[in-house]
């Protein structure tokens, strides 16, 4: 299995909704799918919902350096700034450098 030479960086977490807020958090995450797996760097982005109503949300970056670059987009810049009006607390988020490999992507 041949891997990517840099360690790619992994951003994961659940995100509550205030009372009343689920549909409007849902939209506003779904909006960042798409145009965030075209960024550059991206290699995954996904948008569960569990069954408590929680939403989680999974993103792997080729590097910092691509998911810094991400942070900074008008998109994700208007999201952050909108998000805290539909959340019931803090976002519980980790993130971290991959420990294991990553498939380098066969074109």
């Amino acid at each position: 299995m041949t891997t990517i030479s840099t360690a790619p960086v992994s951003l994961y977490g659940f995100l509550t909704p205030k009372p009343g807020h689920a549909d409007e958090l849902r939209s506003l995450l779904m909006d960042l799918v798409e145009p965030s797996r075209g960024h550059a760097g991206n290699l995954q982005y996904h948008l569960h919902e569990q069954e408590d109503g929680r939403f989680f949300l999974y993103e792997i970056w080729r590097s910092q350096e691509d998911l810094d670059r991400h942070n900074t987009t008008p998109l994700l810049r208007a999201f952050m700034d909108e998000l805290p009006e539909h959340l019931e607390g803090a976002p519980e988020a980790y993130f971290g450098a991959m420990k294991s490999s990553y498939p380098a992507i066969v074109a």
